[in-house]
């Protein structure tokens, strides 16, 4: 089965329901489930466990975890999502990690990492990251590159992260990782092409048990997006296989 969750703005709720059109069109789902919700804390409660999840704005992974409690994630994003203010889309994985609903996560292709205002902090605990280019940070008084897809060879990506998480993850796939010509996502958007996005789901695939998925912030500018229903089809079909 497949949960559809409409949850955020309209652009995200019409978003998912146009994703479950899509699929339904493609023949690629008959079993599925919508779960509405406009308060991220009754999620858990509403939602079933499940394999797959559909998800407008990616503060509803928040509620996913919350109900499944894996011991590792994986993220894909653009975003690192590890701002410690309040809990919503950029914060979620921070908040995840210091409520325990997940033990670790690593968090893969982001572009753009650091707070956005001075009361802002970047939680950094049981966490690593590998940014999309080339990025550095300051420890202990020295700048040291982050292992990264525009440098590091991904094999060497990929045994990081599963010595770090083990062999089970959840994933979540936030559709912002690719470039803005997909046209998914409302905001800014990452680096990869789809090319680039499938190589390294099937890197994930090939090294991991997925115990469950969820792909995330698709807005209603996907139906105005040849190349973005491409994606979602590709992506999607690649994770259910």
């Amino acid at each position: 089965m497949v949960t559809f969750i409409p949850f955020g703005e309209r652009p995200n709720r019409d978003g998912v329901l146009y994703t479950l059109s899509l699929l339904k069109r493609n023949k690629l789902i008959d079993d599925y489930v919508i779960v509405e919700s406009s308060r991220v804390d009754l999620l858990a409660d509403r939602i079933p466990v499940d394999r797959a999840y559909v998800v407008g704005e990616h503060l509803a992974t928040y509620g996913i975890v919350e109900k499944l409690r894996p011991q590792s994630l994986l993220s894909l994003d653009a975003h690192t999502d590890l701002m410690h203010d309040y809990l919503d889309h950029g914060s979620w994985l921070a908040y995840a990690l210091e409520d325990h609903y997940i033990n670790r996560a690593v968090v893969l292709a982001p572009v753009l990492m650091i707070p956005t205002t001075d009361r802002t902090e970047l939680w950094t605990r049981r966490v690593k990251i590998f940014p999309a280019l080339l990025r550095s940070r300051k420890t202990r008084g020295k700048w040291r590159a982050y292992k990264n897809l525009q440098t590091t060879p991904l094999d060497e990506i990929m045994k990081d992260a599963k010595k770090y998480l083990g062999d089970e993850i959840y994933l979540t796939v936030d559709m912002d990782v690719l470039r803005p010509e997909y046209k998914i996502a409302r905001f800014q958007h990452g680096e990869l092409t789809l090319e680039e996005l499938l190589t390294l789901l099937e890197g994930i695939k090939e090294r991991f048990r997925i115990r469950a998925f969820d792909i995330a912030e698709v807005s209603d500018r996907v139906k105005r997006s040849r190349l973005g229903k491409k994606a979602i089809l590709e992506v999607f079909n690649l994770l259910m296989g």
